[in-house]
C-alpha cells in the first residue's frame, strides 16, 4: 500500500513513517496541510494518516476539501485532540477513522491495515465530454485523433472540469482545485487559463465545449 502522513510534529512524523516502512509500506512524509492537500489531490494514495492541527491550512480543513473535490481516500486522523466534538467534527467530515495521541503504534497500524482492505471504487480513469477525451492515468488530453498539449494547470482545470461535465464550476471551486490555497482572490487567473484552454480545446474541432455562466462560473458540457 501507499500511504500518505501528514504531521508537522517531525518526531511523531518520522516515528510514523519508519514504523510503517518496516511494515513495507510505501509511504510520503509531509509537514503541512497545504502539502498535504497538494498530494492527496494529484496522487493515488491508499491511506491517508491526517494530523488536526497543521500550519497553514488546517486538518480539518484539508480533509473537508479532499472530500468536497470527490477524493475517496480512507483518511485515518491522527491527532492530541480527544474531545469528543472533535472526534464527531472529524467523522462528519468524512474520516473513516480516528486516534489520539499518545498512541500505541501497534493499534496504529491494525487501523492503517483495516482500512486498506476496504473494497475501493475504481475510478475511471478515461474521462470523456463529446469528442474531449482527459486520460487521468496518462495526463493526456485529445480530441477526436489530436492530442493536446497542455501545461499542468490547465490540465488540472480541464480536468476538474472534465470530472463535474455538466456542472457549473465557480471560479472559487476552481482555484482551490487546481492552485489550493495559493492564489490572490482578486485575479483574474481563471480566466486567463480558461481562455487558453478554449484556444487549446476548441479552435479547429468545430463544436464549443466550454461554456461561460456570467457571474457563476464555467461548465464543460457537450450542447
Amino acid at each position: 500500500m501507499k500511504i500518505l502522513v501528514v504531521e508537522d510534529d517531525r518526531t511523531v512524523g518520522q516515528y510514523v513513517q519508519r514504523g510503517l516502512e518496516e511494515n513495507r509500506y510505501n509511504v510520503d512524509l509531509v509537514a503541512d496541510g497545504s502539502q498535504g492537500l497538494e498530494r492527496a489531490s494529484h496522487s493515488t494514495y491508499d491511506v491517508i494518516v491526517l494530523d488536526l492541527r497543521l500550519p497553514g491550512v488546517s486538518g480539518v480543513e484539508v480533509l473537508r476539501t479532499l472530500r468536497d473535490r470527490g477524493v475517496d481516500t480512507p483518511v485515518l486522523v491522527l491527532t492530541a485532540q480527544d474531545a469528543v466534538e472533535s472526534k464527531v467534527q472529524a467523522l462528519r467530515t468524512g474520516a473513516d477513522d480516528y486516534v489520539t495521541k499518545p498512541f500505541a503504534f501497534e493499534e496504529l497500524l491494525a487501523r492503517v491495515e483495516a482500512l486498506g482492505r476496504r473494497p475501493k471504487e475504481i475510478a475511471p480513469p478515461v474521462l470523456q465530454v463529446a469528442d474531449l477525451v482527459v486520460d487521468t492515468g496518462k495526463h493526456e488530453v485529445r480530441r477526436g485523433d489530436s492530442y493536446i498539449e497542455l501545461t499542468p494547470k490547465e490540465y488540472a482545470v480541464l480536468e476538474f472540469l472534465a470530472r463535474n461535465s455538466g456542472r457549473v464550476m465557480s471560479r472559487t471551486l476552481i482555484t482551490e482545485y487546481a492552485w489550493d490555497y495559493h492564489f490572490d482572490p482578486g485575479t483574474n487567473i481563471v480566466d486567463v487559463v480558461i481562455n487558453r484552454l478554449r484556444k487549446k480545446v476548441e479552435h479547429g474541432f468545430g463544436k464549443k465545449l466550454i461554456h461561460t455562466i456570467r457571474g457563476v462560473g464555467y461548465v464543460l458540457k457537450a450542447d
